[in-house]
């Protein structure tokens, strides 16, 4: 595949102008697009000194163990011959893929409970689901994105550009894929012919490594979040930046490099209301107004967050930090609602259920735990 994509930017100035394509004006509906991918010309697979200033240490987070907040507790795991860092169900959660630091992805059938498909790539950065159709897509270290049929195995790859392929999401419409790479560069793919639809890069793109990726729910909007301390805002129709995020004068806790900027590792859009959120590595948890892009509030961690989440039919955020704790908040008021403990390490992910119910976490004491999730408002 030839990256040559690019060469459809043309430069007016010190204006940089992406060509756009056009897309099919009519809303195909699941079936057509899991057939349209069906299409796919695929190819052959082939085998391929501590310093703890601004969180707590190990031994204090041992001493706070006695509070354990969790109805459930997993504590042994196999399968897989390195630390899993990516699981995830299928659209219909017929299906579950998990993967490994060495690049190690399976897929198992959830009724069965059998492993139906694996394959081994390179050191993997994240796996994603189709939205609608059992085909699986990856990012891995040297800069390729896969996609594959499940359980055939049929596969297809968008070729590196020479960096990390770092964060990936594929749209709500089940054609294109936005990818963040190492070299601040954002592309829009087209998952049926394979080429970049967008590219995002130089001052429209992040001045260093893309971290996460989230869209709106019809996808006409996403955010991306970076090192470089900022989250933009891109209209994925034109591939226009049409909003920028940071939080002034942060940095990440502990660090003793006073440059060092205060890196974006999560990003989420909520469903019911026109807010933001955008959670830093400095601990800050900040909840913006989508429509006028103003900070509404500020709401601080003693330690760097890890991950967050918006509830799918109400205005909750929740995160998960470095402190090995799990917080809910009202991102309309900014107040803290709920608490959970019971980790002894840093929680590395979690994920809520769509009742908002039950959240399962992942941490690096080697555990999983499952929280019921209980509020006033419930």
């Amino acid at each position: 595949m030839d990256n040559t994509e690019e060469n459809a930017i043309e430069l007016h100035g010190d204006e940089e102008i992406i060509e756009v394509i056009d897309l099919n004006d009519t809303e195909p509906g699941p079936d057509d697009l899991a057939d349209d991918l069906g299409d796919v010309d695929f190819e052959d697979p082939g085998n391929p000194e501590d310093d703890n200033e601004g969180w707590e240490t190990e031994d204090e987070m041992e001493a706070e163990a006695e509070q354990d907040d969790s109805e459930l507790t997993f504590s042994k795991h196999t399968g897989h011959k390195d630390s899993v860092t990516c699981a995830m169900f299928s659209h219909d959660s017929s299906l579950v893929a998990s993967g490994d630091m060495s690049g190690l992805i399976k897929v198992w059938k959830v009724e069965t409970k059998e492993e139906i498909w694996s394959f081994e790539v390179g050191d993997l950065e994240w796996l994603e689901w189709h939205p609608c159709a059992p085909v699986l897509l990856a990012g891995t270290n040297d800069g390729n994105v896969w996609m594959w049929k499940i359980p055939a195995g049929d596969c297809k790859t968008f070729e590196s550009p020479a960096c990390q392929a770092t964060s990936g999401k594929v749209l709500p419409d089940g054609k294109r894929a936005m990818v963040g790479y190492e070299d601040g560069t954002i592309r829009v793919w087209d998952l049926k012919h394979g080429n970049a639809i967008h590219v995002i890069k130089g001052q429209d793109g992040h001045q260093g490594a893309l971290t996460c990726l989230a869209c709106n729910k019809d996808g006409s909007l996403m955010l991306t979040g970076s090192v470089d301390g900022c989250a933009k805002l891109v209209n994925t129709t034109t591939g226009k930046v049409v909003g920028v995020f940071s939080v002034e004068g942060g940095k990440a806790k502990g660090s003793k490099d006073e440059e060092e900027s205060n890196s974006v590792e999560s990003v989420g859009f909520c469903n019911i209301l026109p807010l933001i959120a955008v959670a830093y590595l400095d601990g800050t948890l900040a909840i913006y107004d989508l429509s006028t892009q103003v900070l509404r509030h500020r709401c601080q961690h003693e330690a760097g967050i890890v991950h967050l989440q918006w509830e799918e039919s109400s205005s909750v955020v929740s995160t998960c930090s470095l402190d090995g704790a799990l917080r809910l908040w009202d991102a309309r008021s900014g107040n803290l609602l709920s608490e959970y403990h019971g980790h002894t390490a840093e929680i590395l992910d979690f994920t809520i259920n769509g009742e908002a119910s039950l959240a399962v976490t992942a941490s690096g004491d080697n555990q999983a735990k499952v929280f019921c999730l209980q509020r006033p408002d419930r």
